[in-house]
This record gives C-alpha cells, sequence and structure tokens, in this order.
C-alpha cells in the first residue's frame, strides 16, 4: 500500500489533523461529543484536570480527566457533514500514522458517545427525560456513498420502513445502523431505549413547515405510526446516524444519548432545559469513567 496522498490526508504545518487541529497525542479512547460549541465547557467543567483546549471553526476540543479516566469532549457543530469529518478524522488520529501516512498495524478502538438535544415523536415520551438510541436511522444519505454501507446497516428494517411509508424514491435512501450494545446496556437503567432519526435539516426534513410545503405531508405520521417487532421510532436529531454508521465502519464504539426538549406529538416544548442537559452531562460522565 502507497502512504496517503497529502490531497486526501491534509495535515496542517503543526503536525495536526485539518479540521479538529488536534495532534494524535491529544485525543483520549473515549470521547464525548456535543453539536453546541459552548456546551464543551459544561463537560469539561467537570475534569480535575485538563491537557488542552484547542479550537477551531465550530469544532472544540478538551481532554482531561474525569475520576482518573482520560476523556476528550469535542463540539461538532449541526449536521451529519460535520460528524463525517469529525469520526473520519478521529479515527485518522487513532490508526493511521501522520508522519508515514499509513495506516497503523494495530487498531485503536475508540469510544463515541453523543450528548444532545431532541424532539420526541411518541407522546409518552417526557420532556426532560432522556432517549438512548440503541438504533440510529439515517435520513441524510452520509452511509451511502461508502463501500460495505449494507454489511453495518439493519436492512430488514429498512424495507419495512419503506414499505411502510411508501418511502419517495426522490429523498435520500434511509439506512438504520445499530449502536454499542455494550453502551446501550451501560445507559439502561436512566435512559428510555429509542430508534433516533438523524435527518438532514431542521425544518422540512423534520416536517416543519413556515413558508415551504412539505413533499410528503404525512411523512410524520407515518413515521409515528411505524412499529417494527414491537419498537417504535422514538425522536429526531441530527447528527447520531453518521456516528453509528462510520463508527461501526471504522471500528469503534458509539451511542447518542438525548434529551428531550420538544415533544412534536403533542406540540409541546421546553426553552428552559439547561438543568436537564446538566443532568445528562453528569450521568453520561459517571457512566464512561
Amino acid at each position: 500500500m502507497n502512504p496517503i496522498a497529502s490531497s486526501e490526508l491534509i495535515i496542517n504545518n503543526d503536525g495536526s489533523i485539518f479540521h479538529l487541529h488536534l495532534q494524535p497525542c491529544q485525543l483520549a479512547d473515549k470521547v464525548i461529543l456535543v453539536g453546541d460549541p459552548g456546551r464543551v465547557e459544561a463537560v469539561a467543567a467537570h475534569f480535575s484536570s485538563r491537557e488542552c483546549h484547542v479550537a477551531s471553526r465550530e469544532f472544540v476540543t478538551v481532554t482531561g480527566s474525569y475520576k482518573g479516566t482520560r476523556m476528550t469532549v469535542l463540539s461538532t457543530g449541526i449536521g451529519t457533514d460535520n460528524i463525517d469529518i469529525v469520526v473520519n478524522e478521529l479515527d485518522t488520529l487513532a490508526n493511521i500514522d501522520l508522519k508515514t501516512r499509513m495506516p497503523k498495524e494495530s487498531h485503536r478502538e475508540l469510544t463515541l458517545v453523543r450528548l444532545g438535544t431532541s424532539g420526541a415523536l411518541q407522546p409518552e415520551i417526557k420532556l426532560g427525560s432522556m432517549v438512548s438510541s440503541h438504533t440510529c436511522i439515517g435520513f441524510d444519505g452520509l452511509l451511502n456513498f461508502y463501500a460495505n454501507r449494507n454489511k453495518v446497516s439493519r436492512l430488514d428494517i429498512e424495507e419495512a420502513f419503506e414499505k411502510h411509508t411508501q418511502w419517495n424514491p426522490q429523498c435520500t435512501k434511509p439506512y438504520f445502523v445499530d449502536n454499542s450494545e455494550e453502551l446501550v446496556k451501560l445507559f439502561a437503567s436512566d435512559t428510555v431505549a429509542g430508534m433516533t432519526i438523524s435527518a438532514p435539516g431542521f425544518y422540512g426534513p423534520q416536517g416543519r413547515v413556515l413558508r415551504l410545503p412539505l413533499a410528503d405531508p404525512l411523512l410524520n405520521e407515518k413515521i409515528e405510526s411505524f412499529e417494527f417487532k414491537g419498537q417504535k421510532i422514538t425522536n429526531f436529531e441530527m447528527e447520531g446516524s453518521a456516528i453509528a454508521g462510520l463508527g461501526k465502519l471504522l471500528g469503534h464504539k458509539t451511542l447518542t444519548v438525548c434529551t428531550i426538549i420538544a415533544n412534536r406529538a403533542i406540540l409541546d416544548m421546553n426553552v428552559d432545559y439547561k438543568k436537564a442537559v446538566g443532568n445528562m452531562i453528569e450521568i453520561a460522565l459517571d457512566k464512561l469513567k
């Protein structure tokens, strides 16, 4: 195998990876991913010590120690396009030698846990509760650009979902990927088990109407009524599918946990959700330590 070309693997002059501006030594095995750069400090405030603080665009990273466990917290910004950058660059830091530009012989497994906010799709899910996504559903199409997409996807649920919703062929083909069973079990006692959709937008892709009509005005109703072996789709967010899909392809453990700040089914919203998010952060840190 030839070294990876400089146009494909871009390394900054200081030896850091292109977008994240991180160097391999600055990455812990356990990584908490948050969307909002401001939320990085809410996590890092619990660290007893800090090794680094690196900021580049929307990507803010702090690596430190929590109760004796080394952790990294990193903001991704919004959307699965950013997750494509983040997960690939984290894997590069872990599994490619940046000096030789060659993959390492031994594989380093990362634990990637996204802590986010979300809107529920089932009326019984309470505001302030946490949903742990045992399966993530990608409306974004990102995973469809990678080989072996079908090997990591739940094709049985995908087929049933497309049939139930009469999926519009003009939309990107959805994909369903299970998160780490180990991490799902770790968070089970404090969360609602869920199937979570990652949408490629906040408005139309999640069924919101302002001035533009929807291609399928009934899609949210079809999503809410979908059931597969007793499992229902529980919530919308915008990043989890790419974390699950890329993480599984690259051999990392993944999970998305979201605090419910809105319930789309009953049209309820909690704009004062910081306390609930803080509680989620504390629970996650203690489980990952």
